[in-house]
């Protein structure tokens, strides 16, 4: 049913000045023209609407691609979940009710798998500083059995890893979506509780963790040292401005690994 991962949406203060923010942190140019202002990259686009007054900025709702949306909703519905047809007739979007998502804004647009990844990714400079795509992203849940239900029994996402951290604290959840992966982390010192999952944060990949540090550092944003990753092999660093109050961590292959 889904193969990729269509678009991530930001609610933002201002959607113009976010997008220009995010140029710059991204290492890549806007799309020419169209509304909501987006960033196209490789393997997504990145989306920016105006929040609510009451409410801070930051992720605000994610978009899965499926080749056929007439099915995708029959099956769904099979599955217990509430869908909802968006925009005017004829428009290629389905909304899941947020409580069948336990909280976190879903929706599917029909896109085949042909096109996937079809996007360019328009870099603006030296392409091996620029971000390449998305490499994953974060979602909290206050119980990681009710998330494995939804995204792998439902919603049909290849579920790659199950891992207790107890040095983390955390337990880590991976599907893959495409090329990418959606994360659901828990707090194990939280315990479990029915309270809602929330949209957390991003992780971009470059091709040259270095250079992006440099460019970065170079248009003025706020960023961490490069430190080795979790994962083997990765090196990152941590973006503390540029980012609409979303945790951001940019990814690298470690250079010194596979030499």
């Amino acid at each position: 049913m889904i193969h990729a991962l269509d678009c991530v949406t930001l609610g933002v203060a201002s959607p113009e000045a976010a997008l220009q923010s995010y140029a710059t942190l991204l290492g890549c140019r806007p799309a020419a023209a169209g509304w909501p202002p987006r960033l196209p990259l490789a393997n997504m686009s990145l989306a920016f609407v105006a929040k609510p007054p009451s409410s801070d900025e930051g992720l605000a709702g994610v978009a899965f691609a499926v080749g056929d949306l007439a099915k995708a909703q029959h099956l769904l519905q099979r599955r217990a979940m509430r869908v909802h047809p968006a925009g005017a007739p004829g428009d290629r979007h389905l909304h899941l009710a947020t409580d069948s998502t336990h909280g976190v804004p879903v929706s599917l647009v029909e896109r085949t798998p042909e096109a996937a990844g079809t996007i360019p990714a328009a870099a603006a400079g030296d392409p091996d500083a620029a971000v390449s795509g998305l490499d994953h992203v974060v979602i909290r849940t206050p119980h990681p059995e009710r998330a494995i239900a939804l995204y792998a029994g439902r919603l049909g996402l290849s579920l790659r890893l199950d891992r207790s951290e107890p040095a983390w604290g955390a337990r880590l959840l991976f599907f893959r979506c495409g090329d990418l992966i959606i994360e659901v982390a828990h707090d194990l010192k939280a315990g479990v509780s029915e309270e809602p999952d929330r949209l957390w944060g991003l992780s971009w990949r470059v091709p040259d963790i270095a250079r992006a540090h440099a460019r970065v550092r170079a248009a003025g944003i706020e960023v961490s040292d490069i430190r080795t990753g979790r994962r083997p092999g990765t090196r990152l660093f941590t973006v503390r401005s540029h980012a609409a109050g979303v945790p951001t961590i940019i990814i690298g292959p470690d250079a010194s690994a596979a030499a």
